[in-house]
C-alpha cells in the first residue's frame, strides 16, 4: 500500500482475485473526468506501485485496470477509484473480451456469427 500528495492505493476489501488493488484520489471526487493533470499523474503513478507489489508477490499473468464512473456504469462508491486486478491463466476458461464483458451480449466479437 502507499500513497502520494495526491492519491493513495489500497488492497480492495472484496478482492476478485489475490492482489486486487485500489487507487484512490484524496480528494472527494465522483469521476475519474473531474480530476486535474496533477492528480490524473498521481493516481497512475501509484497505478504502477500496486502493479509491481501485485507482480511481486502474486506473479499474475495479466491485469485489468478498471473504472465504473457513474451510475449507469455500475459505480456504487461515489468516490472514484481505480480497480487494478491481477488476472491468471486458467482463471477463466476464456478471458477474451476483458472489460467488454460488463454488457455480456456484446462482448463477443470474435466468434462467427449466423
Amino acid at each position: 500500500m502507499g500513497q502520494n500528495t495526491h492519491a493513495l492505493w489500497i488492497r480492495d476489501g472484496f478482492p476478485v482475485s489475490p492482489g486486487h488493488s485500489l487507487v484512490i484520489p484524496k480528494r472527494h471526487v465522483g469521476s475519474f473526468f473531474e480530476i486535474n493533470q496533477e492528480e490524473r499523474a498521481a493516481l497512475l503513478e501509484l497505478l504502477d506501485q500496486a502493479q509491481a507489489a501485485a507482480k511481486a508477490e502474486f506473479q499474475p499473468d495479466g491485469f485489468n485496470i478498471g473504472i465504473n464512473d457513474g451510475a449507469s456504469a455500475g459505480q456504487t462508491v461515489p468516490h472514484l477509484h481505480i480497480h487494478l486486478i491481477p488476472r491468471f491463466h486458467g482463471d477463466l476458461p476464456d478471458p477474451r473480451g476483458g472489460v467488454r464483458w460488463v454488457i455480456p451480449d456484446k462482448a463477443d466479437y470474435w466468434s462467427p456469427r449466423a
